[in-house]
């Protein structure tokens, strides 16, 4: 009896916590998302941070080993710079390794990240209001990270609205900086 509380305890608080999967292919000269994981990292009862990028230098993901991590929290959430209108190699290649058929979907998969609240948090080099269908890029972020909503979508799990900082690439002083960290906190307090 007593190591069925215990292991329900246990798990009850993982789904508390948050898993904070950050793709950064130079994290050493990073600005923005370097001071994110600052302050996820001043929380550790809360969240949760595995670099993909440090855990796999060379890029050969552990399948099992990701997905028996996502298996624990009913949290996740993203971490990356969005450049070249997309996610850095690495997040396309672990969505296409680790969300596999008979994991993540399938009839017979369970589903494994269904009902998982599932986010977004970007840093974006570009002024919002270039991602306007007026603006230079026609198109809004929204548009362009539907992939991943649709892609979440499929394996049931709870897509989230994402974040995003822009103007980075404009302005990356300490000050325009450390301005994210309210909203990128109460972000990731949301969920």
């Amino acid at each position: 009896m007593f190591r069925q509380y215990f292991c329900a305890t246990i798990l009850n608080l993982l789904d508390m916590k948050t898993l904070v999967i950050v793709v950064h292919p130079d994290m050493e000269g990073s600005v923005i998302n370097k001071r994110w994981i600052q302050e996820l990292n001043k929380h550790p009862n809360q969240y949760h941070v595995h670099q993909l990028h440090a855990v796999y230098p060379d890029e050969k993901i552990d399948v099992v080993a990701e997905q028996k991590l996502i298996e624990q929290y009913g949290k996740i959430v993203f971490q990356f710079p969005f450049y070249w209108f997309n996610c850095p190699p690495l997040l396309k290649k672990w969505l296409d390794n680790v969300l596999t058929y008979g994991w993540a979907y399938g009839s017979n998969s369970g589903y494994k990240i269904s009902g998982k609240k599932i986010a977004l948090a970007m840093s974006v080099g570009i002024d919002e209001d270039q991602y306007e269908p007026m603006g230079k890029y026609k198109y809004t972020l929204a548009e362009l990270t539907r992939p991943f909503e649709l892609t979440f979508e499929y394996v049931k799990a709870d897509y989230r609205p994402f974040f995003a900082y822009y103007g980075i690439e404009r302005n990356s002083s300490k000050q325009w900086i450390e301005k994210s960290i309210v909203p990128f906190m109460d972000f990731m307090d949301s969920l």
